[in-house]
């Protein structure tokens, strides 16, 4: 029977993104050179270079299994079940399809993965960015002229450290 109301199909259909799509990139299509949108972009293609939204907070791509990038992604809401090559950054929601295959990392504040999908690199939630972003060096001066031992209580523990650094 053709029209067959019942889906007899082992898995699930690829996720589909609800947003509108304004470009549409086809598989036959190859592009060279960084890809900047707003709204929606669906890639059935291949882009060779970085993909960002602009400004968009409501920006969207969707990557058919067809689909490849190899360069950075970032952009707001990701729905991708072809493969990247570089790190992703969905900074709203990520959603892995069973075909999803990503060689890099992936920073994301939500994220949802169907069985099959393949990340090949770190998952990093944005929490843990900003926190690793935070971070700073710790700036060392020289002070060479004077050197002394003193004693250093850390979590109660007892111990001597060399400093050479005390400034009178």
């Amino acid at each position: 029977m053709m029209f067959n109301s019942k889906n007899t199909s082992s898995s699930p259909p690829p996720p589909r993104n609800t947003g509108t799509v304004e470009t549409l990139v086809g598989r036959q299509t190859e592009i060279k050179g960084d890809v900047f949108f707003t709204g929606g972009l669906h890639l059935d293609g291949r882009i060779l270079g970085n993909v960002a939204s602009t400004a968009d907070k409501s920006a969207h791509l969707s990557i058919s299994e067809n689909g490849a990038i190899e360069g950075e992604i970032r952009v707001p809401m990701i729905v991708l079940n072809g493969a990247v090559v570089g790190d992703v950054y969905a900074s709203e929601k990520l959603t892995l399809g069973a075909k999803a295959r990503v060689t890099g990392n992936v920073f994301y504040k939500l994220i949802e993965m169907q069985p099959g999908a393949q990340v090949n690199g770190q998952l990093v939630h944005e929490s843990m960015a900003a926190a690793l972003k935070a971070r700073q060096p710790v700036a060392v001066q020289d002070y060479s002229s004077d050197s002394r031992i003193i004693d250093v209580q850390d979590a109660g523990i007892q111990h001597q450290q060399h400093v050479d650094a005390i400034p009178d």
